[in-house]
């Protein structure tokens, strides 16, 4: 699925290929390069640094911080695992557009934050 940007939103195809079970040991993956080892989270600081470290030197520190307000959920000012996965789910519309499903194969249906 790609968009006017040239977004192509691999996690569908990604799901189908890896069962649920499998995308989400990928999502949990993702959260691991990203997170602060020290603490356990996405914090500015780890995101900042692992970004870098991922070539996306071009990500401006508000566009950070935006990313991190986005998905915290409890307000903390960081992401655990939980926040990071949603927050993955939310920014991919193919996943969005048959969530119910998704979330339930995932078990993130019935997560209350």
């Amino acid at each position: 699925m790609e968009d006017a940007y040239g977004f192509e939103d691999y996690f569908p195809s990604m799901m189908e290929r890896l069962g649920a079970e499998g995308f989400m040991r990928e999502l949990c993956n993702g959260f691991c390069l990203l997170m602060d080892v020290s603490i356990g989270l996405i914090t500015y600081e780890s995101l900042k640094r692992n970004t870098m470290n991922l070539g996306l030197n071009d990500l401006r520190d508000d566009e950070l911080i935006y990313m991190l307000a986005e998905g915290d959920l409890d307000g903390d000012g960081a992401l655990n695992q939980m926040e990071f996965c949603i927050l993955m789910f939310r920014l991919s519309p193919g996943l969005m557009d048959g969530s119910k499903q998704y979330m339930d194969d995932v078990g993130l249906i019935h997560f209350q934050p």
